[in-house]
């Protein structure tokens, strides 16, 4: 309760009072009052034996040889298509069958709902429903693993409890810094803490990371290299390749204003370095600085960022036409400030940068430093250099090793190397 509390502060600090009521009602609507949905458990019961049926012809299929269940409040139909959404997809098509947990905020599942072969859409709304699933999946004799993630704060270690003991493997991605910041709480949430502590004293846990510094502390903390593997992010190659040829008037209209874009997309929130762009927005008033995405806490009201009018801020862009707007970008940069947070962070849009083809500029970050395609800015200096000498530096040759570091990074072989650390194990 207390982290609902704090979170709900911080929501409010960022939002407003009206605006987070109105998103803490949906919440308590969603996750709670609808918990004792009589009509929903009335058609549970009508629909029991269909749904029985249904399942066992899923279970009863040669198309997969292990089992995921995907647990967390991501969801699926959210306007960020990322690292959970991408993996179940694409191990789906390499036999895995996926059951993957909906959030009834943005996702409209009755049950259990086909997204594609081999991955499901589960909400378990209806308690008798879990237990219903539940037992289907503990009867089969295949491999089958519960699957969170480290920033999962709405799973409990009762839950994972009851999985493992009813012969399920733990899959545990180590994702990004334990941090509450990332929670939006003023303390690292218990769920996460006491589910973290269990996989750093469970070595039969499978741990896959997505940075060095998780890595390397997941080993630290375990002694030994066993059932942990470091898997970055990565990108869908083709979503950010097949550009349409729609134009995007807002982004048209900068174009013609402003003799070169530098964009960036994704979370504003206290790591991203507001002083610098307004720094660099001085120096070069004739480029655009186009800015898109969340505004993850209130830093970015804070820094007051918008009153500079070559800062282009366009809210939150849906990931289906993402690739529209980042195609008018002239540079893609991360300028990051470097802390905790950072050190750990492996940005998936570095890579989707690269598949873009776009000239890449990040502040110091230890996973950016890992590829050529990287230009790296370690100052005011640094910065200033690389926007003045992009178009020199945009050669053929670097064109080459962008799409060379995209197609190494791509999420099909990020899937691949999880699937090798399940088989490895099986």
């Amino acid at each position: 309760m207390k982290d609902k509390i704090s979170k709900f502060i911080n929501v409010t600090r960022r939002d407003g009072l009206l605006k987070t009521i109105k998103k803490s009602i949906t919440y308590i609507n969603a996750n709670y009052i609808n918990k004792i949905n009589i009509n929903k458990r009335i058609k549970f019961n009508k629909e029991k034996d269909n749904l029985s049926k249904y399942i066992d012809d899923i279970l009863s299929s040669k198309n997969y040889n292990r089992i995921l269940v995907w647990r967390g409040s991501f969801g699926w139909n959210v306007p960020l298509f990322q690292r959970p959404q991408q993996i179940a997809n694409i191990l789906s098509d390499k036999k895995c069958l996926i059951f993957y947990e909906v959030t009834r905020m943005t996702d409209k599942v009755d049950f259990i709902k086909k997204e594609k072969n081999n991955l499901y859409l589960v909400d378990y709304e209806i308690n008798n429903f879990e237990k219903f699933l539940f037992q289907k999946l503990k009867e089969t004799n295949i491999p089958k693993y519960l699957q969170l993630y480290s920033t999962c704060w709405d799973v409990k270690k009762e839950k994972v409890d009851l999985y493992v003991n009813n012969g399920f493997g733990m899959l545990y991605e180590y994702i990004d810094d334990l941090n509450p910041i990332l929670a939006g709480t003023d303390k690292l949430p218990k769920n996460v803490e006491d589910i973290h502590n269990y996989v750093i004293n469970n070595k039969d846990v499978l741990v896959v990371t997505s940075a060095d510094q998780l890595y390397k502390d997941m080993v630290s903390k375990r002694k030994n290299k066993k059932n942990i593997i470091l898997s970055s992010n990565g990108a869908d190659i083709k979503h950010f390749t097949n550009l349409s040829k729609d134009k995007i008037i807002i982004m048209e209209n900068i174009k013609k204003e402003y003799k070169t874009i530098i964009g960036y997309y994704g979370a504003l929130a206290s790591w991203f370095d507001y002083d610098l762009i307004k720094r660099l927005a001085k120096e070069y008033p004739d480029n655009a600085f186009v800015l898109i995405g969340i505004k993850y806490d209130t830093s970015f009201d804070v820094s007051e960022i918008e009153k500079l009018s070559n800062i282009k801020y366009l809210g939150s862009v849906n990931y289906k036409t993402l690739p529209n707007y980042a195609k008018y970008f002239d540079i893609a940069w991360i300028p990051f400030i470097i802390n905790k947070i950072t050190l750990s962070t492996n940005p998936i849009k570095v890579f989707e940068y690269m598949a873009l083809e776009k000239f890449i500029i990040t502040s110091d970050l230890p996973e950016c430093k890992k590829y050529k395609s990287v230009n790296i800015a370690k100052d005011y200096k640094d910065y200033k250099n690389l926007i003045e000498n992009y178009k020199i530096l945009y050669t053929s040759s670097y064109k080459k090793q962008l799409i060379k570091d995209a197609n190494d990074n791509s999420w099909e072989h990020k899937a691949e190397e999880i699937k090798e650390l399940l088989a490895v194990n099986e």
